[in-house]
């Protein structure tokens, strides 16, 4: 705003010197206060979005709002508007026009400021239904009797992650773990782990693809499942482009779970560690839409069953702050309970879900299959089998070899020569029956020769 100012003496003056006195006397020199801050604004999108600007009211005050140096809107009090007409009612009609067409242009009457409270010195500019377009930096200039008031507001545009959903799909042709999250803005970041840490690496194929009325991101990541990993949790992270939003979804595949017609069986669900305190809903799927089976309310510590499931399920739900929410299936039927049930533990920004494949077998069916399924004890016997046979032949193997082998004895060699019997010592001393003075040991009777002989 242009400064009035006047030099020399009043006597030196033109005759329009009392006007020039009289306007110097209500419009003293202007001051110019500037905030060199910043103040920073996020908006959501479809929501009203404020703008703050505020200034000492003087009752005769021009507020005007630009978005990168261009004129979004123009707002002047009664007493600024009739001094405007005085002095050049052209300019200001042609002003106004340029200001109203470069408004309708940029906004569609989006923004505006209220009366009202302009003349409490609160020049707050309201912007209806925001969307990505809004985003910049906003200067906001209020010129008053006391001076120039100008003040800038930078403006971020976002539409906050609601929801995160993680399932298990083989639509592709491959076991996939999907993330997807709707309705986001900017487009946000996402990375992926695991619990425990897998030796093989994820290779997400990460999707983010804008609305063409909205603006807004639908995101959709993907990582194969691992082989070799039975009962893996799979971790998604969404953090949004500004970082101010981060939310957590997990999914683990529990073993399979199988028992005959009419037998109560447990179906597992536990929550992570850092889950406290969540909300849980059960849902059963059957080659279709998910249906409904039981939900837990945290508030209230209570569940609601579905009539459907009234007689067929049971859950403790003093164990679910404990994080225990398995379920009880009771009575189970072969049609009407085989499928994949799926608990669903959630909490601000964090949720957590589980998928157990159950299968009933029918009563007849259970004695059927078990005769009909190849069963692996008949290779352990023909095993077993074959090793004594093994084992029999190699015996034998050697036996007859032994008895080939053996050198046989040989014949002893005939001799004329007969055995002596050994006399003991007492024997060989001569007696009275020895030859020297009888007859012969052994018992000789003939007659030895006489001494004359």
């Amino acid at each position: 705003m242009r400064a009035f100012s006047f030099q020399g003496s009043p006597l030196s003056t033109p005759p329009n010197s009392l006007t020039a006195l009289f306007f110097s006397f209500f419009y003293p020199k202007t001051t110019e206060y500037h905030n060199c801050q910043d103040t920073h604004v996020t908006c959501v999108i479809a929501e009203d979005c404020f703008l703050p600007c505020s200034f000492q009211p003087s009752g005769h005050d021009a507020v005007r709002w630009f978005r990168q140096e261009v004129a979004v809107l123009s707002f002047l009090s009664a007493g600024s508007e009739e001094e405007e007409e005085e002095d050049d009612d052209g300019d200001k009609e042609e002003d106004e026009g340029d200001e109203d067409e470069e408004r309708g242009q940029h906004y569609d009457d989006g923004a505006s400021v209220s009366p009202e409270q302009v003349a409490r010195g609160n020049a707050t500019l309201v912007l209806r239904a925001c969307g990505p377009k809004d985003r910049g930096r906003y200067r906001c200039h209020v010129t008053t009797r006391a001076g120039v008031h100008e003040s800038h507001v930078l403006v971020k545009v976002e539409a906050p992650l609601r929801s995160l959903h993680m399932e298990l799909s083989r639509l592709s042709g491959f076991e996939e773990i999907k993330c997807s999250a709707r309705h986001v803005y900017p487009a946000p970041h996402v990375t992926w782990e695991t619990d425990p840490p897998a030796s093989q690496l994820l290779r997400p194929i990460t999707r983010k693809l804008p609305d063409k009325q909205t603006g807004m991101y639908e995101v959709e990541s993907r990582v194969r499942r691992l082989r070799h990993h039975p009962e893996i949790t799979y971790i998604c992270k969404v953090t949004s482009s500004y970082g101010t939003q981060s939310w957590t979804s997990s999914l683990r595949e529990r073993a399979e779970v199988s028992g005959p017609e009419g037998r109560d069986i447990s179906i597992p669900c536990h929550a992570p560690d850092d889950l406290h305190d969540p909300f849980l809903s059960w849902t059963f799927t059957q080659g279709q839409d998910p249906a409904h089976i039981l939900t837990y309310d945290r508030q209230s510590r209570s569940s609601s069953v579905s009539p459907l499931w009234g007689d067929h399920v049971q859950m403790d739900a003093y164990r679910v702050p404990l994080g225990d929410g398995s379920l009880r299936l009771l009575d189970p039927d072969h049609q009407q309970h085989t499928g994949v049930y799926t608990c669903v533990y959630s909490a601000p920004c964090r949720t957590h879900t589980e998928e157990t494949e159950v299968t009933i077998s029918h009563v007849g069916e259970a004695d059927e299959r078990s005769s009909l399924e190849p069963s692996h004890w008949w290779i352990i016997a023909v095993v077993i089998t074959l090793l004594v046979i093994a084992l029999g032949a190699m015996l034998t193997y050697f036996k007859v070899k032994g008895s080939f082998s053996t050198p046989r004895k040989q014949p002893e060699p005939s001799t004329e020569m007969h055995s002596v019997k050994v006399s003991t010592p007492e024997e060989m001393i001569p007696g009275e029956r020895s030859p020297l003075t009888g007859p012969n040991y052994g018992g000789d009777t003939t007659d030895s020769p006489s001494k004359d002989a």
